[in-house]
């Protein structure tokens, strides 16, 4: 299972984990920040938990490429 989480308060907005996971993030045209799809929220803390472990490459990229490092991806 690969669970992904983002602490979306702490985005910038650079766009990074949109051009390397697309199927997981998409930038809010309200707040121009990150957004985890399909995430829950818990007290800012967005998290997506899937089976589908195809994911967890671009997932990782997205989280080593964000600048502010608000991204963690594991695999459980």
């Amino acid at each position: 299972m690969v669970v992904i989480t983002l602490q979306r308060k702490k985005c910038i907005g650079c766009n990074y984990c949109v051009e390397l996971a697309p199927k997981q993030f998409q930038m809010s045209k309200k707040d121009g920040k990150s957004v985890l799809l399909q995430g829950n929220d818990k007290k800012g803390f967005f998290t997506l938990k899937s089976n589908d472990n195809a994911i967890l490459e671009a997932s990782e990229k997205a989280s080593a490429a964000c600048p502010v490092k608000i991204i963690s991806v594991k695999l459980i």
